[in-house]
């Protein structure tokens, strides 16, 4: 018998390896030692003989890189629920923050901030002042999972001039780009914008161009929620690329869909644009959740003047009888032309009148009530200090399809719930999204194969966020890793129960550490935020 030739943390024997790259499986055996991948063995024909900590027979089991969430929010949820036991059961190790504009920083005034970020109910100190300050109290937090942050286009229009629908001036510009460089100096990943809510709704092109060129000086990516998911969906794809085309930043257009009937099969149009910039030699790149549903703020759907000046500013006009009238009216034309409010599902929302509605749609609502849903919107806003999310079902199967068979398109959640109970009827993406992935689209429909699945969680999304030491199973590189069952691996979490957690994954590695052993949580909790200075 071979003399074992070393001692290790941890040793996975008789995996089936897909290494992240999108390259075949291969049966063999990895080693982990100070929490990296020390040793990896391809020999199926005698066992290892590693001694090892703990040893994990993976037999009839998949071993793969930790999956990289690059949409996320979990920024203003994770500080109060370190365990990430939503993600750590899925198999999430490492997550993008501060997406679609939000961000927990900078902070000048805090008010219009905590006002225009409270859709993710979030539980902070508010303690900090800028990205290093928050990651301070992350680190302080002890997160199972690793954190990327981003610093959000709303978070720095608000610190330089408020939450106002206008443009800045050339001081107030020039302050959002001071502060982009300050938190690019503190490491954050990306820059991002959600051009289709307020505050960053309220900017034009040229401000989005002066903060890329600033981006693009540190290397940043820049994830847009972009300005339009519906009629002008196509025209909003072309803005983002613009903007990578003027000023070199890397481009990741966030979770692309269409929205609405009359919107159907513009996905596939968006995806050939995003083609022809690449060829073009810009890059430019996409990422999707699993889901025909998005989530969002019922406050997203009104007029932009409605919103100008933040959630009291609209609190006001929704008491005054004429511009809440005429929201309506507006409100009405939208529903009649683009979105099915049947199909706008209230998700979350602070205690009220309204609470005991919560999972029911609109349209419903109206129906019990002899109202309609425009008018049942506005009341539920009115009601509801405006923070009300939504699950909206307006999406096609056929769009989300082309999307995840993209080879240019990672797996994201746009989740933000942390832990496995609590209120409200959420979107079951923040449970289940990359098991749905592996369970549904994969094994059920055959939508993508295995190893091309387990690259777009994988080494697509680190390369994205430059995080060049994870997302494959190499000699050398973080031991992230997650073995789960092909055959068992499945969401559990639905639009009408989902608070559950998902099912198939064994075991989860974060930076060597076992924060899932057998399906079950640990206590240990080895998440880094990661800095990429």
């Amino acid at each position: 018998m071979t003399e074992p030739d070393h001692d290790y943390s941890v040793v996975i024997t008789n995996a089936t390896i897909l290494d992240g790259t999108g390259a075949s499986a291969r049966h063999g055996s990895v080693a982990v030692s100070a929490g990296r991948i020390a040793a990896i063995s391809f020999s199926s024909s005698a066992p290892v003989q590693w001694r090892a900590e703990t040893l994990i027979d993976a037999e009839n089991q998949v071993l793969s890189p930790g999956f990289i969430d690059l949409h996320s929010h979990a920024d203003f949820t994770l500080p109060a629920a370190p365990g990430a036991i939503t993600q750590i059961t899925q198999g999430v190790t490492t997550i993008m923050t501060g997406n679609c504009g939000s961000s927990p920083f900078p902070i000048g005034e805090l008010e219009p901030l905590q006002d225009a970020t409270s859709i993710f109910a979030p539980q902070l100190s508010w303690d900090w002042s800028d990205a290093a300050g928050y990651a301070t109290r992350l680190r302080d937090a002890a997160p199972a999972v690793n954190v990327a942050l981003q610093v959000g286009h709303g978070a720095l229009r608000i610190a330089a001039m408020g939450d106002d629908d206008r443009a800045p001036t050339p001081d107030e510009l020039e302050r959002m780009c001071e502060l982009l460089e300050t938190a690019a100096e503190q490491g954050v990943h990306g820059f991002s914008s959600g051009l289709f809510y307020a505050p960053g709704r309220f900017s034009e092109p040229a401000e989005i161009h002066a903060l890329a060129r600033v981006a693009a000086k540190h290397d940043l990516v820049y994830s847009t929620h972009i300005r339009s998911e519906t009629d002008d969906v196509i025209d909003a794809v072309t803005e983002a690329i613009d903007v990578a085309r003027r000023t070199g930043v890397r481009l990741e257009i966030s979770h692309i869909k269409a929205m609405g009937p009359p919107n159907h099969g513009k996905v596939r149009r968006a995806l050939e644009l995003m083609a022809e910039a690449r060829a073009e030699g810009l890059d430019v790149s996409s990422d999707v959740y699993p889901y025909t549903a998005s989530s969002t703020s019922l406050s997203s759907r009104l007029p932009r003047w409605a919103l100008d000046g933040g959630p009291e500013a609209l609190l006001t006009r929704l008491s005054d009888p004429e511009q809440s009238m005429r929201i309506s009216q507006e409100l009405a034309g939208r529903f009649a032309a683009e979105i099915d409010p049947a199909g706008i599902v209230i998700a979350e929302l602070p205690g009220g009148p309204y609470s005991p509605r919560v999972g029911s749609s609109l349209t419903e609502i109206a129906e019990q009530d002899g109202s309609t849903p425009q008018d049942v919107a506005l009341d539920v806003l009115r009601h509801h200090s405006a923070s009300v999310a939504i699950v909206n079902h307006a999406m096609d199967q056929d769009d989300l399809d082309a999307a995840l068979a993209d080879p240019h398109v990672a797996i994201a959640s746009d989740g933000w719930i942390m832990t496995p109970t609590g209120d409200g009827s959420p979107h079951p993406r923040s449970f289940g999204t990359f098991p749905r992935v592996l369970g549904h689209d994969v094994r059920e429909r055959g939508v993508l194969g295995l190893s091309e699945a387990v690259r777009t969680m994988t080494q697509l999304p680190a390369a994205r966020a430059g995080l060049h030491d994870r997302g494959r199973i190499t000699e050398g590189l973080v031991a992230d890793l997650v073995i789960f069952d092909p055959e068992a691996v499945i969401d559990r979490s639905t639009y009408s129960d989902p608070w559950q957690l998902s099912e198939g994954i064994s075991h989860v590695l974060v930076n060597g550490e076992i924060a899932l052993l057998r399906g079950e949580p640990t206590s240990v909790r080895a998440g880094e935020v990661l800095s990429r200075t």
